[in-house]
């Protein structure tokens, strides 16, 4: 009895780990999207990437464009979905990863007609963080060999003006 006892356990452990691997929300590419819009319109979509550019308040509302590598996707959400948000990616800032689950609109009748997601909830998935840029030797050595010619350029022509007096 024990025996087929254990194998019942083990058989329904084995059923519900891949049942809970299938429970869990599919995020949906920016070009899935586009290229799928009537599909996805009005239904509720999972959709991850840095956010980008800046987070523009209005009112109790926030606008925050969100960039998956290939295309950014306007996202609508209250203010108070978006305080988590420290890092909006630019040349010098590496964007917060956030995942967006709300409401995927082709033509947003309350927004002009433009694509966006109406945000439900947004998770922040990992921090984003200053980025430091190098200086290229190349830029270095060319801007300063340029400073020295136009020195040079500069000490010849103010050579050249006082022998002409």
């Amino acid at each position: 009895m024990k025996v087929k006892s254990f194998f019942f356990f083990a058989i329904l452990c084995l059923v519900l780990l891949v049942v809970s691997y299938n429970c869990y929300a599919q995020t949906s590419t920016s070009l899935e999207l586009i290229n799928n819009a009537k599909q996805y319109d009005g239904k509720t979509i999972n959709y991850k990437g840095e956010v980008i550019g800046d987070v523009m308040i209005r009112q109790d509302y926030a606008w925050l464009q969100v960039n998956d590598g290939i295309i950014a996707i306007g996202i609508w959400a209250p203010k108070t979905m978006i305080q988590d948000i420290l890092y909006a990616g630019n040349y010098h800032k590496k964007g917060d990863i956030v995942e967006v689950s709300g409401i995927f609109h082709r033509s947003c009748l309350e927004h002009g007609g433009d694509l966006d997601i109406h945000a439900s909830e947004i998770k922040k998935i990992t921090s984003g963080s200053p980025v430091i840029q190098p200086i290229s030797r190349k830029k270095a050595y060319f801007g300063a060999y340029s400073l020295v010619i136009v020195l040079l350029f500069y000490a010849l022509k103010k050579f050249f003006q006082s022998r002409k007096k």
